[in-house]
């Protein structure tokens, strides 16, 4: 399976940390080994001292296709979910400052733990979503779908004319303003509205 990444999908995120606003979506991929085992915390890694949580909408792939036209790009996925997009920020801050790939401060083990899934009917509108990151009790993170730059069936459609898409497959979307380091010792639970869909210790 494939984990693919959208970056720089919310305005408010794009200001906070002053990038440019993308005329296309900007997609990176993280392996499967980035998803922690079950029940595993988040060991923080011995390379970086700056990592920082990016709390994101999951969308689960659900049969093979490639360039799904936007208009039947609903019938590629049944279910979503939550997970949060670990970056070690003071890595991926060299490599663009040399221009290249993100790769190492993206894609590193257990960098992308996620939620269960559930039906995408459970949600009355996809295009409304609230979901929120809660670090020891604190929200941090609050975001709704309807702010993204490029919407879930757009991406589904643009990624496939790169990457066939296959069965489990997971879309994050991106994620909105409010990202900030987290600390050993940290408790995060993401959320679906107000439904508690992970929650994950920082060790």
């Amino acid at each position: 399976m494939k984990i693919i990444c959208v970056g720089r999908n919310y305005v408010d995120h794009i200001r906070e940390l002053n990038n440019e606003q993308p005329d296309d979506p900007v997609i990176f991929l993280k392996p499967e080994t980035a998803i922690p085992l079950r029940n595993e915390p988040f060991f923080y890694p011995d390379f970086s001292q700056d990592v920082h949580h990016e709390v994101e909408i999951l969308v689960k792939i659900n049969r093979v296709g490639k360039n799904i036209d936007e208009k039947f790009a609903h019938k590629y996925y049944d279910e979503i979910g939550v997970g949060i997009d670990f970056t070690a920020r003071d890595v991926q801050s060299k490599l663009k400052a040399k221009g290249l790939p993100w790769e190492l401060a993206k894609s590193f083990n257990s960098s992308a733990p996620m939620s269960g899934f559930v039906p995408k009917t459970d949600f009355a509108d996809l295009h409304n979503l609230n979901f929120r990151l809660e670090v020891n009790g604190e929200t941090r993170q609050q975001g709704n779908t309807s702010l993204m730059l490029f919407k879930i069936d757009y991406l589904i459609s643009f990624v496939s004319r790169y990457f066939m898409l296959q069965q489990g497959d997971v879309l994050f979307t991106g994620t909105p303003k409010g990202v900030s380091p987290v600390q050993i010792g940290d408790r995060l639970a993401a959320y679906i509205e107000d439904r508690k869909m992970l929650e994950i210790d920082v060790k």
